[in-house]
C-alpha cells in the first residue's frame, strides 16, 4: 500500500511541479519576437525586426520543452542567469522550402517571419536554429531579450470580432485552432463563418481528430478585404486583399500560400492560438502547410475537403507529404544518407526511430505496391517528392493523394501524439 501510495504522490505532483515552473518563468501573455529570414540556397541570415507582447498565451503550460523534435528549424529560450533551457519548439517556413528551389541558387530572398513563446519574467537567451544538410541543428541566430526593454511593442492588438465555433474549455489545456479569413469581403462576413463551421465538420469527421474533438477550440476571428479571391499569376488574376495570398507559390498553379506574414500575425494577436488556418475565399483548387506556422486552403473546391485535412496534417503534426509523382518546385529536399524528422517518412537509416514496431512480422521491408498489401502498414518506396530511397507506411493515405479514405495508422498516431502535447 505504501509503495501504491508513492507512485500515485509522484504522478500528481510531476505536472503541479511543471505548472509551477511556468509560473515561476512566465507570465501568462506572449513575446512575439518578429525577424526577416535572408538568404539563398547555401546561406540563412536572420534580421530582428520587433519584439512585441500580446496578451494572451495559448499553449501549454506544463509542456514547455519539445519532446518532439520535428520542424526544419526550432528555437530555444534559456534562463539567462543559468542557462537553463525554458522552453523550446520546432517549426518551418516557406523560406526553407524556397532554398531548395533552382530560383535560391541564383538570387537571395527575404521572407518574414515570427517565434512565440510565454512573456518572460526576466532576461532570456534566445537561440534560433536551421538543420543542416546532415539534419544536424546549428545556429543561426542568438540574442538576450530583456522583458522590461522599452522597445518592446506593448500596443493594443487589433479589435476584431470574434466567433467561437467550438469551445472546449482554457486554452491552456486545448488545441486552439484559429481560422482567419482571406479575400471575404465587409459583405462576407457571415459566409467566412458559415464557411469555418463546414471546416469544423470537415476536420472533425476525419481520424484521430474525430476522436479528440473535445480537445480543440476553434475561433474564427473576422478581417475583411476589399476585394474578393485571390491573387492567381498565371493567369494575370490580382485581387486586393488583407493578407495578399496567391498560388502559383515557387510557379505552381496550386501553391496557395501567404508571405505577408506580419498582417496576419497582427490579426490573430487579439485571441490564444495554437495552429493558425488561413482560408481563402475561393473556388479554386489549392494550399499550403508548414508545421507550426501556417496552414492555408481554398474554401469552396469540390475537393477542399481533402485538401484542408492534407494541409493541417503538416501545420498540427508535421507530417511529410507522400506523393512522389506530382509536379514540384523542389531540387533534393531529402537527404537520403539521414532519416528525415517527418514522422511518417524514412529512408531506413534510421527506422527504429520511425514505425517498425507496427509493422507485421509477415510484412516485407521494402513492401510491394499491390493489392496484397493495400489496407497494410508496410513500408512503400515512394514519398516526400520522391520515387526512389524514401518510403512512406501506407500504400495509399490522406497525405498521398485526395482518393485515400482517411489517414494511415502511422499518421494517426503521429496526430495524436501532436493533440496529447497540445491538450495535456
Amino acid at each position: 500500500m505504501r509503495g501504491i501510495t508513492l507512485i500515485l504522490l509522484v504522478l500528481f505532483v510531476l505536472p503541479v511541479s511543471s505548472q509551477e515552473k511556468f509560473g515561476r518563468y512566465f507570465t501568462g501573455k506572449t513575446m512575439r519576437y518578429d525577424f526577416l529570414l535572408a538568404g539563398n540556397s547555401e546561406t540563412t541570415l536572420v534580421y530582428p525586426q520587433q519584439i512585441k507582447e500580446e496578451p494572451f498565451w495559448g499553449g501549454s503550460q506544463t509542456n514547455l520543452i519539445d519532446r518532439l523534435e520535428y520542424g526544419t528549424y526550432r528555437y530555444r529560450i534559456f534562463d539567462a542567469a543559468d542557462g537553463e533551457l525554458l522552453f523550446s519548439r520546432g517549426f518551418c517556413n516557406l523560406f526553407q522550402e524556397w532554398q531548395t528551389t533552382a530560383e535560391a541558387k541564383k538570387r537571395d530572398r527575404v521572407f518574414y517571419q515570427a517565434i512565440f513563446f510565454p512573456f518572460p519574467k526576466q532576461k532570456v537567451k534566445l537561440s534560433i536554429e536551421a538543420r543542416n544538410r546532415e539534419g544536424k541543428f546549428v545556429s543561426v541566430f542568438e540574442t538576450e531579450v530583456d522583458p522590461d526593454d522599452y522597445f518592446i511593442v506593448r500596443e493594443t492588438p487589433q479589435q476584431a470580432d470574434v466567433l467561437k465555433v467550438i469551445d472546449n474549455g482554457p486554452a491552456r489545456n486545448h488545441v486552439d485552432l484559429v481560422f482567419i479569413p482571406e479575400g471575404y469581403t465587409a459583405a462576407e462576413k457571415e459566409k467566412f463563418n458559415s464557411d469555418v463551421r463546414r471546416m469544423c465538420g470537415y476536420l472533425f469527421a476525419e481520424s484521430p481528430f474525430r476522436e479528440n474533438r473535445q480537445k480543440f477550440n476553434v475561433t474564427a476571428v473576422w478581417a475583411p478585404s476589399d476585394e474578393s479571391g485571390t491573387d492567381v499569376p498565371g493567369e494575370h488574376l490580382y485581387r486586393n486583399t488583407r493578407f495578399n495570398s496567391t498560388f502559383y507559390t515557387f510557379d505552381l498553379p496550386r501553391y496557395l500560400t501567404s508571405s505577408d506574414m506580419k498582417p496576419i500575425y497582427d490579426v490573430a494577436a487579439g485571441v490564444p492560438w495554437d495552429q493558425l488556418f488561413v482560408l481563402v475565399n475561393t473556388d479554386r483548387y489549392g494550399g499550403g502547410g508548414f508545421y507550426n506556422f501556417l496552414s492555408v486552403s481554398s474554401a469552396d473546391h469540390p475537393q477542399t475537403p481533402q485538401v484542408l485535412v492534407h494541409e493541417f496534417g503538416h501545420g498540427f503534426a508535421g507530417l511529410g507529404d507522400e506523393y512522389y509523382n506530382s509536379e514540384v518546385a523542389y531540387e533534393d529536399f531529402y537527404n537520403l544518407r539521414i532519416e528525415p524528422w517527418e514522422p511518417n517518412l524514412t529512408t531506413l537509416v534510421n527506422f527504429d526511430s520511425k514505425w517498425k514496431n507496427m509493422l507485421s512480422a509477415s510484412t516485407p521491408v521494402p513492401t510491394p505496391r499491390n493489392s496484397k498489401y493495400q489496407h497494410t502498414v508496410g513500408v512503400f518506396e515512394g514519398g516526400g517528392y520522391m520515387s526512389r530511397g524514401i518510403y512512406s507506411p501506407a500504400d495509399d493515405c490522406r497525405m498521398k493523394s485526395n482518393g485515400a479514405k482517411a489517414f494511415c495508422p502511422v499518421c494517426q498516431a503521429a496526430i495524436q501524439r501532436a493533440i496529447d502535447w497540445c491538450a495535456e
